[in-house]
């Protein structure tokens, strides 16, 4: 008995905690439910890369989910469409034009070294871009589209005249092991990038900084051909270069464009450039209504399986009721301590999840049922139903699991929700029917009141003798 009020007490202070979690941590809706972003890429061909096939489109792919990882968005879906296009859909985006910038970078970081003798003419020409950049930011407040394509093509000229100041070496960012913002003053309105490069990456920053260190030649670093940040390396560093396998980019980043410069490093470079075909919101699927049809239709589904449950298994089917209310909080607080975005396939999951828990307590009453037809008194009948019914629901619920981890492992994005949610849920109802179920009637038979055999197995005689026996 003793035991049992121990288990018992676990499974008040377990309800209590997912009640805290379900109140406290918000849960995530996936696209289908609240809406999102929708972006199109046209993956574009390049001179080295003269077309696309299947394997270019699939590396292309897995930068963009990469990169997706880095933007904290979950349940986000990347499929390719026809031989040269993406189809990302971004769920709770609330910044469509983040996504776009981050996504559509091809990101290619490389380091060069400064050419000598151009010291003089690169201060002139990094002068002459920093105005073009104002310029460019003052014509962006107006509606004067043919001077900001001029500014542009100017700029990019400019680009081109520095990025011809300096020698290009095998030193990219395919060398880096993390990338992160960091605040340059404790106001935060200045932020760098800092890189982490592993060993290779180390040595050849050391190499590079030894060339050019007191030299007053500066070391170019390019983003996609265009000058990112330009430090000339101290006299103190020209015997062993700067070493320790860290730099930091600083290029006037505020908190934002310091955070996707960080998240398209991180996830890596695109093979081939990408171009942003088509960018817009999209609204939830189902609409307001009809998700109020559905939460409706699922409360009244759910009710009438309780009430069921109740008329047809009596006693024992109250405190099925009990432990499916149980298993239903269990499973929905860990969907938010987890992270998990519900999304119509997701609630799916869920719901057959919700019939396999009501399957595993039929079986064990039916069992019950029989044991105590045979004879048997009220409290081995109990425990001969959990015994017997235990294989049934074991063999069940681990090939539902085994068909889970096939669904997450070979399928995608909602696919994998769906397995997810039912995995999760079937074995949350494994731990309700065989411990919060179990715990609840070894209570119930605890009270002298309650050993009546009608109430667990209607047609039984109220009068029928029963064997005093502990539940302990």
């Amino acid at each position: 008995m003793g035991r049992q009020r121990s288990i018992l007490a676990f499974i008040f202070v377990l309800a209590i905690a997912a009640i805290v979690v379900l109140t406290q941590v918000p849960m995530r809706l996936g696209l289908d439910l609240q809406g999102g972003s929708q972006i199109t890429l046209q993956v574009k061909t390049t001179e080295a890369v003269p077309q696309i096939t299947p394997e270019k489109l699939d590396g292309v792919k897995r930068v963009v989910e990469n990169r997706i990882n880095g933007l904290g968005v979950s349940e986000a879906v990347v499929q390719t469409v026809g031989e040269n296009q993406l189809l990302v859909q971004l769920p709770g985006v609330s910044d469509p034009a983040q996504a776009e910038r981050v996504l559509g970078g091809t990101a290619q970081l490389d380091f060069r070294e400064q050419r000598k003798g151009t010291e003089a003419q690169l201060a002139v020409e990094y002068q002459v871009l920093q105005g073009l950049r104002q310029e460019q930011a003052t014509l962006a407040q107006g509606t004067d589209q043919a001077a900001i394509e001029k500014n542009k093509e100017a700029i990019d000229r400019s680009n081109q005249a520095i990025a011809g100041l300096f020698d290009k070496t095998n030193f990219t960012g395919d060398s880096l092991r993390n990338a992160y913002p960091q605040p340059l003053n404790q106001a935060g309105n200045s932020w760098e990038v800092v890189l982490v490069f592993n060993d290779q990456g180390a040595e050849q920053f050391a190499q590079l900084t030894k060339n050019v260190a007191g030299t007053g030649r500066s070391l170019g670093i390019f983003l996609d051909e265009k000058l990112l940040s330009a430090p000339v390396v101290d006299a103190r560093y020209a015997e062993t270069g700067i070493t320790g396998g860290q730099a930091s980019i600083s290029g006037n980043f505020d908190t934002q464009s310091a955070s996707d410069l960080a998240v398209q490093l991180r996830g890596g470079a695109l093979p081939v450039p990408v171009e942003v075909v088509e960018n817009r919101t999209v609204g939830a699927t189902l609409g307001q209504d009809s998700i109020q049809s559905s939460i409706y239709a699922g409360v009244a589904g759910l009710m009438l399986v309780l009430i069921f449950m109740v008329i047809y298994y009596r006693l024992p089917g109250l405190i099925a009721d009990i432990a499916l209310v149980l298993y239903a909080l269990f499973t929905l607080a860990i969907f938010n301590l987890l992270g998990v975005t519900l999304t119509l396939p997701g609630i799916a999951g869920f719901i057959l999840s919700i019939g396999m828990a009501v399957d595993a307590n039929v079986l064990i009453f039916e069992r019950t049922r029989e044991e105590l037809k045979a004879g048997k008194t009220l409290y081995r009948s109990v425990e001969s139903g959990f015994y017997r019914a235990f294989s049934s629901i074991l063999d069940s619920n681990v090939t539902t699991l085994i068909a889970c981890a096939a669904l997450f492992w070979l399928g995608a994005g909602l696919v994998r929700g769906f397995a997810l949610t039912l995995a999760l849920g079937v074995a949350v109802s494994m731990f309700t029917a065989l411990t919060c179920s179990r715990t609840l009637l070894m209570m119930a038979l605890s009270i002298p009141s309650l050993r009546k055999p009608n109430w667990y197995c209607p047609g039984l005689s109220a009068s029928r003798p029963l064997q005093a026996e502990k539940t302990s």
